[in-house]
C-alpha cells in the first residue's frame, strides 16, 4: 500500500494536469447544461477534467477505490467495499468558472478508513497549490501555513454564504463577525487553514468531493473541522456528504459551535388549570 507521501505526489502531479486542461476550456464559450435535481449546471471542461482524473489517478493506482462528483457518484456504491480511494471534485465552482472568475479550484483527496490522508487544492488560474499528507502539516506552493490564533467570533472574519446568518440557525445568538465569501467550498477551507480568514461555515450539507480533501489541509494546519453539531467529519459513507461544515483554529471553532447548538430556551410549564381560591 502507498503511503500518504507517494500519494501526495501522485494528487499534485495530477493536479498539475487538470489545471492544463481548464486553462484550455477556461472563457473558451464551451457547452454548459443543468445536471438537474438541483445539482447545478455542469460544463465540458468538468468532465473532461474529471475523464483525466480519473484515468491518470486509477492508472497509477488500480486498488483504490473512486468517488467523483462527475462518475455517478451514488449510484456506483463498489467504493463502499474499497478501504482507499481517491474523493475528488473536477472542478469545484463551476458556476464562477462560467462566469470567467478565477476562483475555482480542483480538489483532490486520497481517503482511508474514512479519513483523508493525502490532499490537494489548485487554482490554477491564480497559481496557488495547497497541500497536505497525514501528519505531515500543510503547505501553500511549498511553505508550510497555520491558521490563525483568533478566539472570539466578534470581529473573526469568516468565509459564510448569507443564508447562514439567518437568526433561526443562531440559537446562542448570531455572531458579530465579519462576513465574506468565495467561489469554491474547498478554497474557503484552504484560506482558513493558510491563515488569510479565521473561519468558514456552512450549514447546508456538504458533499464529501467538496470537502475531504480541504478539510486535511485545515487540520495539518492547526484547525479544527466538524459538522455543523460539532460531530467529526467522516467521508465515503453511501450517502457521501456531511451535515454542514465548521472549520476554525480551535478556540474560534468552540466558539461557533457553541453559538450553533446553545440550547434554546426553556419551555413554559403547562398552565394551573385549577381555580384560584376565592
Amino acid at each position: 500500500m502507498p503511503g500518504p507521501d507517494t500519494d501526495l505526489a501522485l494528487l499534485l502531479d495530477a493536479a498539475r494536469g487538470a489545471g492544463e486542461i481548464a486553462q484550455r476550456h477556461f472563457r473558451a464559450g464551451g457547452r454548459v447544461w443543468d445536471k438537474g435535481g438541483g445539482q447545478g449546471p455542469v460544463t465540458e471542461a468538468d468532465l473532461a477534467v474529471n475523464d483525466y482524473l480519473q484515468s491518470r489517478l486509477c492508472a497509477a493506482r488500480p486498488g483504490y477505490g473512486w468517488l467523483s462528483e462527475e462518475s455517478d457518484p451514488l449510484g456506483d456504491l463498489a467504493r463502499l467495499q474499497a478501504d482507499t480511494l481517491f474523493v475528488v471534485d473536477p472542478i469545484d465552482g463551476t458556476r464562477a468558472f462560467i462566469e470567467g472568475q478565477n476562483g475555482f479550484a480542483h480538489a483532490l483527496a486520497v481517503v482511508r478508513a474514512g479519513q483523508p490522508v493525502a490532499a490537494v487544492v489548485h487554482l490554477p488560474m491564480m497559481g496557488l497549490t495547497y497541500a497536505a499528507r497525514q501528519g505531515g502539516g500543510a503547505q501553500l506552493n511549498g511553505a508550510p501555513i497555520t491558521v490563525t490564533g483568533h478566539r472570539d467570533a466578534a470581529g473573526a472574519r469568516v468565509l459564510a454564504t448569507r443564508p447562514a446568518m439567518d437568526p433561526q440557525h443562531w440559537p446562542g445568538g448570531v455572531p458579530a463577525f465579519e462576513r465574506h465569501f468565495r467561489p469554491s467550498l474547498a478554497w474557503r477551507l484552504a484560506l482558513v487553514a493558510e491563515g488569510r480568514f479565521d473561519a468558514m461555515l456552512t450549514l447546508r450539507d456538504a458533499w464529501d468531493w467538496d470537502i475531504a480533501g480541504a478539510a486535511l489541509i485545515v487540520a495539518e494546519a492547526g484547525g479544527v473541522v466538524t459538522d455543523r453539531a460539532g460531530a467529526p467529519l467522516r467521508f465515503n459513507t453511501a450517502q457521501a456528504r456531511s451535515p454542514g461544515v465548521v472549520a476554525a483554529g480551535p478556540a474560534l471553532q468552540a466558539t461557533l459551535l457553541e453559538r450553533l447548538t446553545a440550547p434554546g430556551p426553556a419551555p413554559l410549564p403547562p398552565p394551573d388549570l385549577r381555580r384560584a381560591p376565592r
